[in-house]
């Protein structure tokens, strides 16, 4: 009960950090969207919000990351893009442009009292990177170009992804996955 209840705090602060912010989410409200006992939260996170936020970005960076694993397996290079991309496209919409990224949203607003908050984000944005990089090499592209379309895929889509909750469109999205394949498919040709 005790981990589950850990697990549900997690979950709501990755998603609550993506349509709030990590500033505009406090233990309060994580602890009424897990539907988590009150005193449970400083049970498990005695560290504090920096904690917890340190345990969502993880989470979250892992969960994106299996997505992106799984469809990077087919060894095609524009996979590997929309492996990245598909799920930014359907938070964005099923959100109605509020929901963005929680490692975002935690790096933006990580504080020096806090540093940890930014490695976590660090870890997490280098793991898609090497997960979509070892993808594009499956696919035929060097891996020095390929390490860095992967690094360009994730900042691309991370902006793509804030031009699109400021538009509230999905345009902006598309029309970066539509060059980010491009480049990905001449990089595995050429």
């Amino acid at each position: 009960m005790g981990t589950d209840s850990r697990e549900r705090m997690v979950r709501s602060a990755a998603y609550l950090f993506r349509e709030r912010g990590y500033s505009g989410t406090g233990f309060r409200d994580v602890i009424t969207h897990s539907g988590a006992p009150r005193g449970s939260i400083y049970h498990h996170f005695p560290g504090g919000k920096a904690q917890l936020a340190e345990e969502a970005v993880r989470y979250a960076g892992e969960f994106l990351n299996a997505g992106i694993l799984a469809a990077t397996e087919g060894g095609d290079a524009a996979s590997a893009v929309d492996a990245f991309t598909g799920w930014w496209r359907q938070v964005l919409i099923k959100s109605e442009f509020r929901a963005g990224c929680p490692v975002v949203a935690v790096t933006v607003e990580s504080h020096d009292e806090a540093p940890q908050l930014a490695a976590a984000a660090a870890a997490a944005f280098a793991r898609w990177q090497d997960t979509l990089a070892t993808g594009l090499g499956n696919a035929g592209v060097p891996d020095d170009r390929a390490a860095r379309l992967a690094r360009l895929i994730v900042a691309a889509v991370e902006g793509a992804t804030i031009l699109c909750r400021a538009h509230r469109d999905v345009a902006p999205l598309d029309d970066v996955v539509a060059e980010l394949k491009d480049m990905a498919r001449g990089a595995a040709e050429g």
